[in-house]
């Protein structure tokens, strides 16, 4: 469980950044939650949990599948926050959080079914 240990570490630093919507002058269109941000942390769990299995083709070490896994849902969710903050969307340090949250929840999914069904 090693590899989660810098986990709390990084929703801290998330959640005292600012979000690009708070910075500006208008009001806070970036609720803490709304659909959009279940989508990120769903679909960032699925992307976890996908790389660790993809990963268990590659290593037998939980190690190595737990960094395929959020390596794949974190890259996946940085990429998208850079591909809206090019103007394809609005980029969101919230939208981030919840990738991160939805990343660990996936993995812990994954390494529990990996340890104790199989």
């Amino acid at each position: 469980m090693k590899a989660f240990a810098g986990l709390p570490a990084l929703f801290v630093i998330a959640m005292a950044l600012p979000s690009p919507a708070a910075a500006s002058d208008g009001p806070v269109s970036d609720p803490w939650f709304a659909r959009d941000k279940y989508l990120h942390g769903s679909v960032s769990a699925a992307l976890a949990i996908g790389g660790y299995g993809g990963g268990a083709l590659v290593s037998p070490k939980p190690d190595t599948r737990l960094a395929v896994g959020g390596g794949l849902a974190l890259t996946a969710g940085v990429a998208k926050e850079l591909f809206d903050m090019a103007g394809a969307g609005d980029a969101s340090w919230r939208d981030l959080t919840w990738d991160v949250m939805g990343t660990a929840s996936g993995l812990v999914v994954a390494w529990l079914v990996d340890t104790y069904v199989f």
